[in-house]
């Protein structure tokens, strides 16, 4: 049988297009089976919401500049060499998603593990403040969920442009997160943009296009010519016409007809503006994207009007006259389109091109114009723990950084120049000063804490071990039945008499502003009072026998008769009793003993300033690493009572530190003194303490609110020692005023922002190591798991058992002492 060459050649066709589709089939369903397997790490990413002064007026300009720089990102990702081979699949697909899931906009990141740091390092490049976090991947479907789903697609041939930010004066994204912002409740929806780098030859198509039509055709022309797109069916589409064409008969005339001489076409200025734009658009580098969008909501009908609303956001990137638009298509088997969605495949039915700067306008992280709620923002900027974080020390906390978890150390070296937190009520700051105190109570390291609120000191008790119970030194003003002596005025020696008088004089400047109410007539009258009434211990030297010996003309004569000191007597016979008109003793006498009469006439106070004898010895105490816990309640003991003990308390304790004089610096052993409120409780001795008492190993944690605490009528003396000697700072959140002065001192990592945005229980911290300060990031104090309140109560009784006396023992001795009955 004789077959012809037509006959032949149409067979052979048939052939080799079956042959193409059955591998076809097989490419589709080997690179389908592959795509599930495609691992990607899921990041979740959020940003900072920072304001921008004077935004209203720059806002334009402001968008412009961000939206150009994270254009570099997507330039990186598109310059990226797109992966080749038929049966493989490309590896190099990522995923940016929006997902709202509780009413809260969420930004996701799906990137192949092959490329998760060079695109860390990237998008870090453009947000430098981003945190990014490694997730398990989300689910938006609920048991019993109606779901909406649909893809775009361009309306119109992908060499022509969309409406990019440029010609927007406002950020196009909010339009779009603003469609996401309404849901609630039960109701959720995700944005997916699958996309990858886009292979070299579409810049050549656009190019073709705009050539030929500035060489004088229409479009349409121009397009018919230049054929196809570059996907894989579209040269699959130009190989069969070839194919056709071969097979075509020609007439043998066709030969001799002349050819047409076509009239050259004038461009319309709506097609040079087409041409323009494509020219454009190939400029820049390219990427092949998948646009899907699924919604989810206990109705069908709230479904598929989300997803309305969804979709028609994108209206506003449409440039219907000489450029393209979007336009959405509804997939007939949603269960595949689900399937797309979940792992992530990229459909080359449904490709978008899109160059770097169309895929930043359509998507993007949020700027710090945006004004569309309910955006899961990062409340403060996260940063690493340093490289050289100690390995051992003391425990501030755990810092997790992008999934990797590191605790928080300090040297023992770097706690002596003392650690200084700050931070608004209920914010965390007690839980941290608990945290280090029992780390130092268990570690059996002597400390002192002192608690004007009680809390803090029952908490702190209920931690010390059974084996400690003998070092604690428990003192409560507020234990009526067992009051503990604090004598203000007790000495060893008269560089120490020197230094009580002194630190007296400048507590009750604090209490009562003396500077502003004549100071200088009271500070020579009370030291003079209380050089002569220490001078002679035996007949009383406390706080009650000030306004005696100022009062009582026969009980000062008796204590003139024992003064060894010739100055103070000269002081009490020659001028103060001799002395007339406003500054006459009778006129000094009501105006200091005023000053002390709250304290001396309180039933609560009286027993323990009272006592000759003070109840412990702070040297002793420090040596001997003993534990004590001062637990100054103003709502028990009243607002003036706590800070006059707590002043007390603080200077004895800072003379204790000093005295060590007396040891080799090697043998000075480290204790730690824990201040909760400390403006309360300091002079302007801090400076003092801050700058020498690290030498004799007095170590300070010290706590407040803000830092308008630290300045009184316009002094900033304690202000300015506190920034001038602390070695570490720890901030939790603070307010706006406070804000600016910390921010400087953790720059460049943290902001104000970040520091009046941050969540309770996270602070800030410019951490000493090693003597020197690596830049400030965030971390988490570990709370202390729940203490022994039994053993607590028992450890209280036996340290009033100790160290506190009887109080009808304690009264009986004052009025025996002083004549005078209560």
């Amino acid at each position: 049988m004789i077959i012809d060459l037509n006959t032949f050649l149409i067979f052979l066709g048939v052939v080799v297009l079956l042959l193409i589709f059955l591998l076809w089939g097989i490419f589709v369903f080997l690179k389908s089976q592959a795509n599930k397997n495609l691992q990607s790490d899921i990041l979740l990413i959020k940003i900072p919401k920072y304001t921008k002064k004077d935004l209203d007026e720059l806002s334009r300009e402001y968008i412009q500049n961000s939206l150009g720089q994270v254009e570099n990102l997507f330039a990186s990702l598109s310059g990226l060499k797109a992966e080749t081979g038929w049966f493989k699949p490309r590896t190099d697909i990522f995923s940016l998603e929006l997902v709202v899931v509780d009413g809260l906009i969420n930004f996701y990141v799906a990137v192949p593990k092959r490329y998760h740091d060079f695109f860390i390092q990237q998008i870090q490049a453009v947000y430098p403040k981003i945190y990014i976090e490694e997730m398990a991947d989300y689910n938006i479907f609920q048991p019993n969920s109606q779901i909406g789903v649909g893809i775009l697609k361009f309306s119109k041939d992908f060499s022509l442009p969309i409406k990019t930010y440029r010609t927007f004066d406002s950020d196009p994204m909010e339009s779009i997160t603003n469609s996401l912002s309404k849901l609630k409740g039960e109701e959720a929806a995700a944005i997916q943009y699958v996309f990858r780098s886009a292979r070299r030859g579409w810049h050549r198509r656009g190019r073709l296009i705009a050539q030929k039509m500035h060489q004088g055709m229409s479009y349409s022309e121009a397009m018919g010519q230049v054929g196809g797109g570059t996907s894989a069916w579209d040269k699959v589409s130009r190989f069969f016409s070839f194919f056709g064409s071969f097979l075509k008969t020609r007439d043998p005339e066709d030969k001799l007809k002349k050819p047409e001489i076509k009239e050259k076409h004038q461009l319309s200025a709506m097609e040079q503006e087409l041409a323009k734009g494509m020219e454009q658009k190939t400029a820049k580098s390219g990427l092949d994207v998948n646009i899907r969008v699924v919604t989810a909501a206990p109705s069908r009908d709230r479904a598929q009007s989300i997803l309305a609303d969804i979709i028609n956001s994108y209206n506003q990137y449409n440039i219907y006259e000489f450029g393209n638009s979007f336009r959405a298509s509804i997939p007939r088997n949603a269960n595949n389109f689900i399937n797309h969605f979940i792992y992530r495949h990229f459909v080359s039915q449904y490709r978008l091109l899109l160059n770097s700067e169309e895929m930043t306008s359509v998507v993007h992280l949020p700027l710090a114009t945006t004004g569309t709620p309910n955006i899961n923002w990062l409340e403060a900027a996260k940063a690493s723990a340093p490289v050289n974080m100690p390995s051992e020390g003391l425990i501030l906390g755990k810092s997790i950084y992008r999934g990797e978890e590191a605790l928080v150390r300090i040297k023992t070296g770097d706690r002596r120049r003392h650690i200084y937190e700050i931070g608004q009520t209920g914010t965390g700051k007690s839980v941290f000063l608990e945290s280090l105190a029992v780390q130092d109570i268990k570690e059996g390291r002597g400390v002192c804490i002192l608690d004007p609120h009680g809390d803090l000191a029952e908490k702190i008790l209920s931690h010390v071990p059974k084996d400690r119970a003998e070092d604690v030194i428990y003192f409560d003003p507020a234990d009526t039945g067992r009051p503990m002596g604090l004598n203000m005025l007790e000495y060893d020696t008269e560089e120490q008499k020197s230094f009580v008088i002194n630190e007296m004089i400048a507590i009750f400047d604090k209490l009562y502003d003396l500077k502003a109410t004549g100071g200088p007539m009271f500070e020579q009258y009370m030291r003079n009072a209380m050089l002569l009434v220490m001078d002679d211990r035996q007949s009383g030297a406390t706080l009650l026998e000030i306004p005696k010996v100022l009062a009582d003309a026969e009980y000062r004569r008796y204590k003139l008769s024992k003064v060894k000191n010739q100055l103070v007597k000269d002081f009490w016979e020659k001028e103060a009793q001799k002395a007339g008109g406003e500054a006459s003793l009778a006129n000094m006498v009501p105006y200091i003993t005023s000053k002390l009469t709250p304290f001396i006439t309180n039933d609560i106070i009286r027993p323990i300033i009272a006592q000759q004898k003070s109840a412990f010895n702070f040297r002793q105490a420090m040596d001997q690493q003993k534990i004590i816990i001062i637990n100054l309640s103003k709502g028990k003991i009243g607002d003036m009572n706590s800070s006059l003990l707590g002043m007390v308390i603080i200077g004895k304790i800072l003379f204790a530190a000093l005295s060590r004089v007396d040891l080799p610096e090697d043998q000075r052993k480290d204790f730690y003194l824990y201040i909760d409120e400390f403006q309360n409780y300091i002079t302007d001795s801090i400076g003092v303490i801050l700058s020498e008492a690290r030498k004799y190993r007095l170590n300070l944690v010290l706590a407040h609110q803000f830092i308008a605490q630290l300045v009184k009528n316009n002094n900033t003396t304690i202000r300015d020692a506190i920034f001038g000697n602390v070695g570490t700072i720890v901030a939790f959140r603070i307010g706006v005023e406070d804000a600016e002065v910390i921010a400087k001192q953790m720059a460049p990592v943290v902001t104000d922002y970040d520091l009046i945005n941050m969540p309770k229980y996270t602070c800030y911290v410019k951490l000493l190591i090693d003597n020197q300060n690596p830049p400030a990031f965030n971390f988490n104090p570990i709370p202390p798991e729940k203490g022994n309140y039994e053993l607590a109560q028992a450890i209280k009784e036996l340290s009033r058992l100790k160290y506190g006396r009887d109080r009808a023992v304690v009264e009986n001795e004052i009025r025996s002492r002083t004549k005078i009955y209560f």
